[in-house]
């Protein structure tokens, strides 16, 4: 059993959290390979059901799967080949059918044996040697969990330009309007960074070198990009939609001091979690133990 099956609904945002957890169990067990593959289908899925070994998967290590399109292939595969089916987000199905759950704790999931709350989604990136005084400024858009306004992101942007007056890099996303792009293309104390400027491996190298890293509170996956790639991370604040789920996952990070928001700042350069934060690794050390990988 030298293999990770990851089940990939194709999505980039799942597969990212899948191979995160993949990648930091290798990191533990470098001989181990990792396979991705599509969910099972017709024929094949109900042979897998069914117990049947033909034509599934060499018997693998662990089986891993993020997305509701991937739940039912889980189960089959782990029903054919007796690994392990674990299942990153909340299930569509009931927790008690899979091997082990891991949660993030704003869906407040149950106390339950085979399910480990996390802080965030899991991802890829890990700490890198960072370049002193490196800044980013990651700006999102409308999004289902706040409430967007252009006037109060310019806002905090000036009073952190006017607090910290280093070279920023400011980098928009494909949901930041156009008004704010407009707005800041005229903000001469800025480098702005459109994401037609980037491909999908420029944000993770400079999160890796970046000292320090503002987010505004929509851009959720960025935060804990930012924070396992050990950054020091300050929160551009939103107003959430009522009891947000995501916003009351950030607002646990802000207690807990591993997050700054713009309000609470004292204006003395941030620092990065002393205890670090990587819940891929964390997790990755539990599934080892309790897999015996």
């Amino acid at each position: 059993m030298s293999h990770i099956c990851i089940i990939s609904d194709g999505k980039p945002g799942h597969l990212n959290q899948s191979l995160g957890l993949a990648g930091a169990l290798q990191a533990l067990r470098p001989q181990l390979q990792v396979d991705i593959r599509t969910p099972l289908r017709g024929t094949q899925l109900m042979r897998a059901l069914l117990g049947r070994r033909h034509d599934v998967v060499p018997q693998p290590a662990l089986l891993i799967g993020a997305g509701h399109g991937t739940h039912l292939s889980l189960l089959a595969l782990h029903r054919a080949t007796g690994a392990p089916a674990v299942v990153l987000m909340r299930p569509s199905l009931p927790l008690g059918w899979f091997d082990l759950c891991l949660i993030p704790e704003h869906d407040r999931p149950p106390e339950r044996g085979n399910v480990i709350r996390t802080q965030g989604a899991l991802n890829r990136m890990r700490p890198a040697a960072k370049a002193s005084g490196f800044g980013l400024i990651l700006l999102g858009g409308p999004s289902k969990h706040y409430h967007w306004d252009d006037a109060q992101i310019l806002a905090q942007l000036h009073e952190l330009l006017e607090r910290d007056p280093r070279h920023w890099r400011v980098v928009t996303s494909r949901r930041t309007p156009r008004s704010l792009q407009t707005a800041l293309a005229a903000i001469e104390a800025i480098e702005l960074v459109l994401p037609e400027q980037t491909d999908a491996d420029w944000l993770p190298a400079q999160l890796g070198v970046a000292e320090c890293c503002w987010v505004s509170a929509d851009s959720v996956s960025m935060i804990y990009e930012a924070l396992s790639a050990g950054c020091a991370v300050g929160l551009l604040e939103l107003a959430p939609v009522s009891d947000s789920r995501v916003a009351r996952g950030l607002a646990s990070l802000v207690q807990r001091g591993q997050l700054t928001a713009l309000a609470q700042w004292s204006g003395r350069p941030l620092s990065a979690p002393a205890q670090g934060f990587n819940e891929a690794d964390r997790c990755a050390r539990l599934l080892q133990e309790r897999f015996k990988l």
